[in-house]
């Protein structure tokens, strides 16, 4: 597969691509990728499968971000999470 080194980039434009690529939940190679295939070919984006898009989304950090905290009843509320 061959590479593209784009030099001399505006600092915005750089910006902008990375925020459309987190709007999309893709990284930016593979937005640049999709911008190039879209515009060059007209080509819509490709369709991923479930693991591919799982493989795309960035480390979110480890999983105990999202551990629940099992002694809570039923739906958490603010009063009983933050005692108020």
């Amino acid at each position: 597969m061959a590479q593209l080194l784009v030099r001399n980039l505006d600092p915005e434009l750089v910006r902008d691509l990375k925020k459309r690529a987190g709007e999309h939940g893709v990284s930016v190679e593979e937005e640049h990728r999709r911008i190039l295939r879209e515009v060059l070919r007209g080509q819509p984006p490709e369709k991923l499968s479930f693991w591919e898009m799982l493989g795309e989304m960035p480390d979110a950090g480890d999983d105990d971000l999202f551990a629940r905290d099992r002694r809570l009843k039923g739906r958490a509320t603010e009063e009983n999470l933050f005692g108020e």
